[in-house]
């Protein structure tokens, strides 16, 4: 074990002995966590799961701590939510970070695993049965740090992010201005876990036996939740399904309106879809900007950011409804690869293909979070790969600030067939595996450049 393993394994020591549990062995980290840690460890015959921030100073520019988590955890399974149960907190003098252990459950968060097991719709009604219930908790239920969303700075925060970023794509800013034209008027606010989506959902055999991640609480819209976990993104192979890649938005209103006693507005599902959306663009976006400042150099962050066309893609499946049917009827050219092969000493896409195939004849000596990093350098290769093979996209940041004032709209002739095939051009380079691009191709008609 490694040295920073045996330091992480005696503050667990003094966190298990205050809990009154026995010494902890067998640690391992799990796989994934863009944000926070996860280590599973054993305590005598029970297992439970360390999620932590490794320093303190990760969590300055959280709206709350641990602890807040942490009780909001406890009060959900104390409303009946399937959410772990917590065994206690780190404290300063553990020596370990920020970050508390919950008793693991049964089940696997992989969506892929989920996706494929029988029952769907069962799972999809548990899903809906523990959104509502998270919904019934009030303000008195949980700590007062948990924040309230204020729709309209919600808004303004994300286009501060937006001119952060450089303020220069054109679908974003189409997704900001159509936001400000149609934010709903306030409701009165429920608990939202903020992060109800397939990834943070662990099911066995069909049955929803555990909701996770917890920091995104916040008081706001209860549409706001109901739609995240619908984006296209978190459906992953299953884009046909709608709701939580598992079955149909009717079902799932269904299901959820039996056990809140709330009708479902359409409206407002929609502008949350949109919202969100946005939201994980601007997301998704920003990895970059962490990994450049040196705040986290995790190989991730700067993979994550070039999945940004993902979302635009998806942005502009959703805000192309309301634009006019003979502008959505218009044919776009199909993209091609600018960079032909050549001959003699090898090109840059074929030297990131020779790393990826190597990389593949490793993986079978590491183990399972160094086994998803890998995963992670070899899309980060194949972006290589593919971005050599086809132009760079150049925005145009006039025409932008031009739709940001409402000036330009896909209203205007020819310029949904524009962001059409900008969005398509970009998301081949970056993930031309991603289940909307194939859904995107197929609906939206294309003509050969040489016509």
């Amino acid at each position: 074990m490694s040295i920073a393993g045996q330091e992480l394994l005696d503050g667990l020591g003094r966190v298990m002995a205050r809990a009154g549990l026995p010494v902890p062995s067998a640690l391992e980290r799990l796989t994934g966590g863009a944000t926070m840690e996860s280590w599973r460890f054993e305590c005598g015959s029970d297992a439970f799961v360390l999620r932590r921030a490794p320093s303190l100073e990760f969590m300055k520019d959280r709206p709350f701590g641990h602890d807040v988590e942490a009780a909001v955890i406890r009060a959900a399974l104390a409303a009946g939510v399937t959410a772990p149960e917590v065994i206690a907190e780190l404290e300063p003098e553990d020596g370990i970070g920020s970050g508390f252990v919950m008793r693991a459950l049964p089940g696997t968060p992989n969506p892929k695993q989920i996706l494929q097991m029988e029952n769907a719709g069962a799972l999809l009604r548990e899903a809906a049965r523990d959104l509502a219930r998270i919904h019934s908790l009030g303000r008195t239920d949980v700590p007062d740090a948990v924040p309230v969303m204020d729709y309209r700075a919600a808004i303004a925060d994300l286009k501060q992010q937006f001119e952060d970023a450089g303020g220069d794509r054109p679908i974003i800013a189409l997704g900001l201005k159509w936001m400000e034209d149609n934010c709903p008027e306030p409701c009165e606010p429920v608990l939202n876990h903020g992060d109800y989506r397939m990834g943070n959902l662990l099911a066995e055999d069909g049955r929803l036996t555990g909701v996770l991640d917890w920091e995104l609480a916040h008081f706001g819209d209860r549409h706001e939740d109901l739609a995240f976990g619908c984006m296209a993104v978190w459906r992953f192979a299953r884009y046909d399904r709608s709701a939580l890649g598992l079955g149909s938005l009717e079902d799932y209103f269904a299901a959820y309106e039996a056990e809140s006693g709330v009708k479902v507005d359409r409206d407002r599902f929609r502008y949350w879809l949109i919202h969100r959306t946005v939201w994980w663009a601007l997301g998704c976006l920003k990895m970059a900007a962490i990994w450049r400042s040196g705040e986290d150099r995790m190989l991730e962050r700067v993979v994550i950011s070039r999945r940004t066309s993902e979302q635009e893609l998806d942005l502009l499946m959703l805000l192309e409804e309301d634009a006019p049917e003979e502008e959505r009827a218009r044919p776009i050219m199909t993209p091609i690869e600018m960079n032909p092969a050549m001959s003699g000493e090898a090109q840059m896409d074929e030297i990131a293909i020779a790393i990826s195939e190597w990389l593949g004849t490793i993986k079978h000596k590491l183990d399972s979070h160094d086994r998803f990093q890998l995963a992670v350098a070899r899309n980060a290769l194949g972006i290589i790969e593919r971005e050599h093979c086809h132009f760079t996209i150049q925005h145009d940041q006039k025409a932008v600030s031009a739709v940001l004032r409402g000036e330009k709209t896909l209203q205007d002739a020819e310029y949904l067939a524009g962001c059409r095939w900008q969005v398509v051009a970009k998301a081949l380079e970056d993930s031309p595996k991603y289940p909307a691009l194939t859904a995107a191709l197929a609906r939206w008609p294309m003509e050969d450049e040489e016509e």
